[in-house]
């Protein structure tokens, strides 16, 4: 098994705006899955570019292989859910409705993503939304809240959150 340290290295370096060697640590997690609760590691790490580009390593690979990153899904509930740093958060956000979670799990899913749709990064409200949206149809109580944050979306100024409200309007049309 590769030691962590050698993961590390490749999401180092660069600004906020750089993804390293991510895509080079993808591989290698993809060719060897036991690698991945090293990644998780890197969710604790002191660099929070480090973190956010762990985040972005875990989300990929979710949405390929829930089951890998499934004994890894805390994270995504724990404290970088509501990070001050948009980069980490939209990572997060994007993640949590591809999982299942207990009662108590879904309620702090819920939590962070009410949370995001009021976040200053229009991102981060635009995937909150969607997210939430993708609950709301396996739990209906959410629905009146989706709705009325489509509402507000379709207000907004911002042609990427009224892009998006109608995106969500259309998929929960025809769900």
């Amino acid at each position: 098994m590769t030691a962590p340290s050698t993961l590390r290295p490749l999401l180092t370096g660069g600004d906020r705006r750089d993804i390293a060697q991510a895509s080079k640590a993808l591989a290698i997690v993809k060719q060897n899955p036991a690698l991945v609760a090293e990644v998780a590691a890197l969710t604790k790490d002191a660099d929070w570019l480090v973190v956010q580009r762990a985040f972005d390593l875990l989300e990929k690979l979710a949405h390929e292989h829930p089951d890998w990153i499934e004994p890894h899904k805390l994270v995504f509930i724990g404290k970088h859910a509501l990070s001050d740093r948009w980069e980490i958060r939209l990572q997060i956000v994007r993640a949590l409705p591809l999982f299942k979670w207990t009662a108590a799990q879904r309620k702090r899913v819920e939590e962070i993503l009410l949370d995001g749709v009021k976040f200053p990064q229009t991102f981060v409200r635009a995937w909150s939304l969607d997210s939430l949206a993708t609950l709301a149809t396996q739990d209906a109580k959410l629905l009146p809240t989706v709705r009325r944050q489509l509402a507000l979306f379709a207000r907004s100024e911002s042609k990427a959150l009224q892009a998006r409200a109608k995106a969500i309007r259309e998929r929960l049309a025809s769900a």
